[in-house]
């Protein structure tokens, strides 16, 4: 729970789920400026969130409070996880319910169905006092290559709710299902971490097969219809030492019962920028566009600790960027002056077309400057956080 809520604050104006800040304006936006919504819409025992571009989901809120997930903070299974692995899976699965359940049609709402303790059970190993556990049984083994390892890390239920006349109704679920490639454990509590390896031809095999028991104990749920279409995506975890976070690789959409449609591959994958020696992005240009971007704002502020970036391709088209800049500066002009000459570069040298969201931090992690760009606009929208 920690360590989502440290997420949701640190990526505060880019959180792609209900409300995202990501409207576009004067690269040069001074501190306290804000990106403006419709407003919160009144209706028959709820209220919605509004929303800033016809993109996003509104949300629904219930006697003044945003309804939040039944099964908050449930979805990690290890300690040692890549944190940015949860970022990944939260607007992916977001994401790629946009494709089944269109925010023109749909008001979003966090899970309600499943609650905190049938997760829990379900990502926990199947036993005799957990007859549920969706990971296999412990063999008791301590090898790697001879134990059961842990296939499935998390799981989201994500709501689509209709509006009728006022009254909201369930009209679709999402179901994010992440899956390890790599399981990590320990032989003796507090000893040494070790690694089973997962193939990808496993991996695929037990999500298939975890999927179909998702499906059909959904189906079961209170409130679910044998004619609800169920989304279900397969998310492949990044390791625990990857720069960038997993990628979902799969979906499929139940229309009725437990019948499960056909997988279709989403062609998405993660990079790093700038590209490390083992993995380098799929097309050179966008790595230029990178170096030049990275050269450039370097050269003219010495006192950088990094600047980093992750961008998601679709086959060998890059769909978005998120770029990760680490400062030394303590003065707030520093920063507003970083910030604006920030905003000038990334025009002239980042990709356009796509969307693209920049965080400035401190060494200490606290995030300084926001800036944001629509797929469709040149101009990025900028926040400089005040110091006091």
């Amino acid at each position: 729970m920690k360590k989502k809520t440290v997420i949701f604050i640190s990526l505060l104006m880019s959180a792609l789920l209900i409300t995202a800040c990501s409207n576009t304006g004067d690269g040069n936006n001074s501190s306290g400026n804000t990106a403006k919504t419709n407003g919160t819409t009144s209706k028959k025992g709820y209220q919605t969130t509004g929303k800033t571009e016809d993109s996003d989901y509104q949300g629904v809120i219930r006697n003044g409070k945003y309804k939040a997930s039944k099964a908050r903070g449930v979805g990690i299974t290890q300690e040692a996880d890549n944190m940015l692995n949860l970022q990944s899976f939260e607007s992916g699965l977001t994401s790629l319910s946009k494709n089944q359940f269109s925010p023109k049609k749909y008001v979003f709402q966090e899970g309600q169905i499943l609650s905190r303790s049938t997760v829990e059970d379900w990502l926990d190993r199947q036993s005799g006092d957990n007859p549920m556990g969706l990971n296999p049984k412990d063999n008791g083994e301590k090898d790697a290559k001879k134990r059961n390892p842990m296939y499935i890390q998390q799981i989201e239920e994500q709501d689509y709710m209709n509006d009728n006349d006022g009254k909201l109704s369930l009209g679709g679920i999402t179901i994010g299902i992440g899956m390890n490639r790599e399981d990590y454990y320990q032989k003796e509590q507090y000893g040494s971490t070790y690694t089973s390896k997962i193939s990808k031809e496993e991996m695929t095999k037990q999500g298939r097969i975890a999927a179909a028991k998702v499906l059909a104990r959904v189906r079961k749920e209170k409130g679910v219809s044998s004619d609800t279409p169920i989304m279900i995506a397969l998310f492949e975890q990044a390791p625990n030492d990857s720069l960038v976070g997993g990628s979902f690789y799969a979906s499929t959409v139940s229309k009725n019962g437990n019948e499960i449609g056909s997988w279709k591959d989403t062609n998405l994958s993660s990079y790093t920028f700038p590209a490390t020696a083992t993995k380098s992005v799929p097309n050179d240009n966008d790595e230029t566009s990178f170096e030049g971007f990275q050269n450039k704002i370097k050269n003219f502020f010495p006192n950088l600790a990094g600047v980093t970036a992750q961008g998601q391709y679709k086959n060998k088209s890059l769909q978005g960027m998120k770029v990760n800049i680490t400062t030394q500066f303590y003065s707030q002009t520093e920063i507003t002056s970083f910030t604006q000459y920030v905003a000038q570069a990334a025009r002239t040298y980042l990709p356009t077309g796509i969307p693209i969201d920049i965080t400035v931090k401190s060494a200490d992690g606290s995030v300084q400057s926001f800036l944001s760009r629509d797929d469709g606009s040149g101009d990025f929208y900028t926040h400089v956080f005040s110091s006091y």
